[in-house]
């Protein structure tokens, strides 16, 4: 093959496959496969400015996300009930973002929440260990990725109750309730770590 064809063909794979779709609805008999498909890669100079453009977007684009989300988030082990349907929602939510996650199903969470120190006035449905840390509840992924982020010194994070809108506890006629997510110090203390509208 020469070195102009070559350098076609790899033109031809990096346009994409619109390139070859236009290269097999070609007219029957009216050039050789090769033929066909190096005559389609050639792009007009229009094309191969709005081809390097969308490249260059791609690559800023892939960049920026790469370091706004960690390349690895560590694992959250979530302690559950195994009837519990917005325990489960919330697992969705929080893979989503990108966590990877082991679900341990229990009818004992007293016994979880009282090993990792989760007050009571904290509590909730579903306690998970991530990093270290406890997440207690509906707890918003991003929150939790600003938990590792910062690392502060506490035991973890809790929204208290079921709060509607929160991760989990979407309803189908979008009604919402301000709710506020709370760390919990080493010494059982609390604060805000942030306000959801």
């Amino acid at each position: 093959m020469s070195s102009l064809l070559k350098h076609l063909t790899a033109s031809a794979f990096l346009a994409g496959s619109s390139v070859l779709l236009v290269a097999c609805g070609a007219a029957p008999g009216a050039a050789s496969a090769s033929d066909r498909v190096a005559l389609a890669a050639v792009p007009s100079p229009a094309q191969a400015a709005a081809e390097t453009a969308a490249a260059s977007a791609t690559a800023t684009t892939a960049a920026t996300s790469s370091a706004a989300t960690p390349a690895h988030l560590p694992l959250i082990r979530v302690h559950k009930s195994p009837s519990c349907g917005c325990c489960g929602v919330w697992v969705d939510h929080v893979r989503t973002a990108g966590f990877p996650v082991e679900v341990h199903d229990t009818e004992d969470m007293m016994t979880v929440k009282d090993r990792l120190g989760v007050p009571e006035p904290m509590m909730s449905c579903h306690t998970a260990e991530v990093d270290g840390y406890f997440v207690e509840g509906h707890v918003p992924a991003e929150d939790i990725k600003r938990l590792l982020a910062e690392k502060p010194k506490a035991r973890g994070i809790a929204v208290p109750g079921m709060p509607l809108g929160s991760p989990g506890m979407e309803t189908p006629d979008g009604r919402t309730q301000p709710y506020e997510v709370a760390l919990v110090g080493g010494d059982g203390t609390t604060g805000t770590f942030s306000r959801h509208p």
